[in-house]
């Protein structure tokens, strides 16, 4: 049975509802600074946790709830003597239910708060009722997420008390809620090593909370076990992990992560893109006139590989995309949106996924990367490898050319499309690319000259006069050399080789063009 709550929150989301809905059941709301005074301004009924306490707030608001009458009313043990005991002799009435979110210290450095601001909304009596409440879960139910309001008050509602299944989901929840606030805070502080100094790159202590949306029906195989966590907070660029799946067969651990590649290598463009990805590599990218084009021409590079693979879109399917994408056996589609007449048509293909990302269609500039959002992180068996994420780019003006006849205006388009797909392919990676798209990829490869090999081996579309991108330096001229007998005219890679005057002799030899970007893009 609930006779009292004490409700304290700084997300105010969903707060009058819920408190109307309590005290329409004879709850008793006790309640402190701005939250008591904004559900007495809505007309609820509410008694300051200073007045039940019989003590003041006092340092500037700091000291609240951290009372005995607070923690001995939530922390109590009902029906056992001695604490039985304990509470009659003090009087401490019970609180069976605490309403409470913390204070924004994400927010407050997010908006990029001095130190003694972001300090200043730690909260302390918040996490303190929390954790007091989620210990008690037997006796108590503890709320800190708006989402689980209406959950609460129905069963009130329905039963007069929140059932022992539920005080559990919001136990595990209540902590996990602490967890992530001290996980926050202790990145931000290790990340300094003086107060008002400027923040370390990686900090001494990484927060990386996250939580489960699903189990998987299994990992990269069958025979392991697999699961899909979220972060906390969706980040403001398109993602996987919060795109919402629309139709088909549950996603499975290679979905996901071939899901992933293909948006990673899709958020390179701005222009109507397509990529078609299979095992975690591109077997085709290409710009177009309109969803159906760009697809039609990634499709082309490799059409063998691209049956039974994935495909990211960065414009809305309409009716010509989704009868292009039925023509092919697909496992998933992620775009940003599908008109009716292409739903129609792809519900035909039921074990067909199809993902919406509204944010897909975004250009780049729009997206607002916070720092943490900017690593990837890769696990090894006890440990953690940390890394920023490769959004690394160059544009004509920060190539170097290095060999005597420099690209031509065509060649230039094709060798800096080349050099944006180049890092989303397996390392050595070559692309050989001509007319906005790709002809031909090659890469996963021990030595980089059998990577030119297998892209020649496998190319579907003229390579003769197309461009090609390097992810990484040429050791040798013999890669260089394969290049020049495909018949490509211009190579784009990072240069700094001891052996560079050689390749570069190659290419002259050949008349080749050749650039340095001065970045390398390994993929491992």
């Amino acid at each position: 049975m609930v006779r009292r709550a004490l409700v304290s929150v700084s997300d105010k989301t969903g707060l009058v509802p819920f408190a109307r809905r309590l005290a329409a059941r004879g709850v008793e709301i006790l309640s402190t600074g701005g939250t008591a005074k904004a559900l007495a301004e809505a007309g609820v009924a509410v008694v300051p946790v200073g007045d039940f306490t019989g003590a003041p707030e006092i340092l500037g608001g700091r000291v609240k709830t951290l009372h005995p009458r607070v923690h001995g009313g939530i922390l109590y043990r009902r029906g056992l003597s001695s604490d039985e005991a304990d509470v009659a002799a003090r009087d401490i009435p019970p609180i069976d239910l605490v309403v409470v979110n913390l204070y924004p210290f994400r927010e407050a450095v997010a908006s990029g708060k001095p130190f003694d601001g972001c300090v200043e909304e730690i909260d302390i009596g918040g996490p303190a009722m929390v954790r007091s409440a989620a210990k008690n879960s037997a006796h108590v139910a503890v709320v800190v997420d708006p989402a689980d309001y209406d959950r609460v008050a129905s069963e009130l509602e329905a039963a007069g008390a929140v059932s022992g299944p539920t005080r559990f989901d919001l136990m595990k929840k209540a902590f996990a809620h602490t967890a992530a606030y001290d996980a926050a805070i202790a990145e931000y502080l290790t990340a300094r090593a003086a107060p008002d100094g400027a923040p370390a790159h990686f900090p001494g202590t990484l927060g990386a909370i996250f939580t489960k949306v699903s189990d998987l029906r299994y990992g990269e195989n069958p025979h392991q076990a697999g699961a899909f966590y979220r972060a906390a907070r969706e980040p403001e660029e398109p993602t996987v992990a919060f795109a919402r799946v629309l139709q088909g067969k549950e996603l499975s651990y290679n979905n996901l992560l071939d899901l992933e590649a293909a948006t990673a290598a899709l958020k390179e463009f701005d222009a109507v893109a397509a990529v078609v990805i299979k095992h975690n590599t591109p077997c085709g990218v290409a710009l177009g006139a309109d969803p159906a084009d760009a697809f039609t021409r990634a499709r082309a590079c490799d059409p063998v590989s691209a049956f039974g693979g994935i495909v990211a879109l960065n414009r809305p399917v309409d009716e010509a995309a989704a009868r292009a994408l039925t023509d092919l056996f697909l496992e998933c589609v992620i775009a940003p949106g599908y008109d009716d007449a292409a739903r129609a048509l792809l519900a035909v293909k039921k074990n067909l996924r199809l993902l919406h990302a509204p944010r897909l269609g975004d250009p780049r500039a729009s997206w607002r990367r916070r720092p943490e959002e900017a690593r990837e992180l890769r696990s090894v068996p006890g440990g953690l490898l940390v890394m920023d994420r490769d959004l690394g780019s160059i544009a004509r003006e920060d190539c170097k050319v290095l060999t005597r006849r420099a690209p031509t205006d065509q060649e230039w388009r094709d060798l800096l499309f080349a050099w944006k797909v180049v890092k989303h392919v397996k390392s050595n990676a070559i692309v050989f690319a001509a007319g906005d798209r790709t002809v031909a990829i090659g890469g996963g490869q021990t030595s980089r000259v059998e990577s030119v090999k297998t892209a020649v081996m496998k190319a579907q579309l003229p390579v003769r006069g197309s461009a090609v991108g390097s992810d990484a330096f040429f050791p040798f001229a013999d890669g260089v050399e394969e290049i020049i007998r495909a018949g490509a005219t211009a190579v784009i890679q990072p240069g700094g080789s001891v052996r560079d005057a050689e390749v570069v002799a190659a290419a002259d030899a050949a008349g080749l063009a050749m650039v340095a970007t001065g970045m390398r893009h390994f993929r491992h």
